[in-house]
């Protein structure tokens, strides 16, 4: 084999590592580069540890995941939802926040409603439920105020 011909293969092969490398990068990083789908926002008191890229479920399927997290004027917590593409949310949808298992991972549950009325994308989940926090609960319950 040439010397030019050994550059060449060695080229073609340092690519296509790469390309590998971009792929599993994207695809296990879970990163969406042309990511489809609509957003919609949704307030609540206290979001307690809910992280960007939390999961969205609906009847415990995974429907979308948590986009931005800011807090708004009125010190409430905003959270943008990024859900799948033709998925119809009824304008009386209420969004609470969960925990997986007891010490596990929060996410947003979407209970859907049965009004006529929809939320468009962009627009807001006015029903909300705040994450319970277990450090609360235990407090009230052994200082005998529950």
């Amino acid at each position: 084999m040439k010397r030019g011909n050994e550059e060449i293969a060695v080229g073609i092969f340092v690519l296509v590592g790469i390309a590998c490398l971009i792929y599993l990068a994207v695809h296990l990083g879970e990163m969406e580069f042309f990511s489809r789908g609509y957003q919609v926002t949704a307030d609540f008191d206290n979001i307690s540890g809910l992280k960007v890229g939390a999961s969205v479920e609906i009847a415990g399927v995974d429907v979308g995941r948590v986009e931005k997290i800011s807090i708004t004027p009125d010190d409430r917590a905003r959270l943008v939802l990024k859900l799948e593409p033709g998925l119809v949310l009824k304008s009386d949808t209420i969004a609470s926040i969960r925990t997986k298992g007891i010490i596990g991972d929060k996410f947003v549950k979407l209970s859907m409603g049965s009004s006529e009325k929809t939320i468009p994308p962009g627009g807001k989940i006015h029903d909300t439920e705040s994450a319970v926090e277990l450090e609360e609960l235990i407090a009230k319950f052994i200082h005998g105020k529950v």
